[in-house]
């Protein structure tokens, strides 16, 4: 198979683990296929991926190899692969626009972004780089509330002809004048915001699905998450959250089996604690009616590290985009985003989307 050509704008903790996670695999660091929900997606392995375009706006990465660009502050996840061979990509120059929250210059250095104070590109150099880097997939890791600098390299992709993978909060793929877009240049288009491997939305989610399917009353649910990267960090500005409190909320009300008022229902985000660093906790308590109006209550709590977490699901969204890619498909690519995405275009259980994500790659495989 010929390999996957990524491009990642925002070189942040997720991307960290998902460029170590390729050199793992590619390394043969789990002959057991040990952590992939799809060691072989449509043909591609973890091996074919190869990163050769990246956009940061930190001085500790503008200019750096991928490979050591990852490792740098304010990144702050588990390093489980410590020997990554240098990609022969250096992290160029990002676009900022809305990408940095104001409040995250009150804090240190080590916790926040350091301007590089470098010249920023335009849509033309970066619709450039994507061409002349034969991109076949851009992945968007900037911050939660990035609306106008997300909206900018998915034009860069659209114009570039690449397939857009959205793994953030900000509504393209799910949004139909963005959707619209897509489909019109025959470029496919994934999101948005990346649903962990087991995280705290999956595991409510499936939670709730089991309430509907067993006949057990969902009154009231919450999920309070906290953690100390940057995403957090960038969080605490309430201003930044109205799509990722839309995405978190949806995931869960849609497999309910009777929406929930507003009043009763709170998914997360919550607080920043430092010191978790790129751990994510989350504290989820249901409270239900059983059996002849029976009151019941279930609470737990999970703790992850967030941006592994992730990386597992980015491997996947990657070969899935460049299949359709690959077959010529154009517009958001519903199967893949209703399993791997919070706010997909079109919202379905779990078990239906595992079902249509399985028939899509055999499809996609015998095109």
């Amino acid at each position: 198979m010929p390999e996957i050509n990524v491009a990642i704008a925002g070189i942040g903790n997720c991307a960290s683990s998902l460029v170590q996670g390729l050199s793992h695999y590619a390394n043969g660091g789990s002959n057991d296929e040990q952590g992939l929900m799809h060691w072989d997606l449509g043909g591609y392995r973890p091996k074919d991926v190869k990163i050769v375009a990246a956009w940061d706006i930190d001085a500790r990465k503008v200019g750096k190899d991928v490979a050591e660009a990852i490792f740098a502050k304010p990144n702050c996840t588990t390093v489980f692969c410590d020997h990554v061979a240098p990609s022969g990509t250096t992290v160029m120059m990002g676009k900022t626009l809305d990408g940095v929250a104001e409040h995250m210059a009150d804090y240190a250095d080590d916790r926040t972004f350091l301007p590089a104070g470098l010249a920023e590109p335009d849509l033309a150099e970066v619709v450039r780089v994507l061409r002349e880097s034969g991109t076949d997939v851009l992945m968007n890791y900037l911050p939660v509330g990035s609306q106008l600098a997300t909206e900018f390299y998915a034009e860069a992709a659209l114009q570039a002809g690449c397939a857009f993978v959205n793994n953030i909060p900000v509504f393209i793929a799910s949004d139909p004048v963005w959707a619209a877009k897509f489909e019109a240049a025959g470029v496919p288009v994934l999101g948005d915001d990346i649903k962990a491997q087991l995280g705290a939305t999956i595991v409510h989610r499936t939670l709730v699905d089991l309430f509907a399917k067993r006949g057990v009353t969902i009154d009231r649910t919450y999920q309070l998450n906290t953690g100390g990267n940057t995403d957090f960090l960038n969080m605490l500005n309430r201003k930044r959250l109205a799509s990722k409190k839309i995405s978190k909320t949806e995931a869960v009300q849609s497999v309910a089996a009777h929406r929930l008022e507003d009043d009763n229902i709170h998914v997360g985000p919550s607080d920043y604690v430092a010191w978790q660093n790129d751990n994510k906790v989350c504290f989820l308590r249901m409270e239900g009616r059983m059996f002849g109006g029976v009151p019941m209550n279930l609470e737990l709590r999970l703790s992850v590290e967030d941006s592994p977490n992730s990386a597992g699901v980015a491997i996947d969204l990657i070969r899935c985009a460049k299949l359709a890619k690959d077959r010529g498909f154009g517009g958001p690519v519903f199967e893949p985003s209703a399993y791997f995405c919070k706010h997909p275009p079109k919202q379905v259980t779990d078990d239906a989307a595992y079902g249509a994500l399985e028939e899509f790659i055999e499809r996609m495989t015998r095109y």
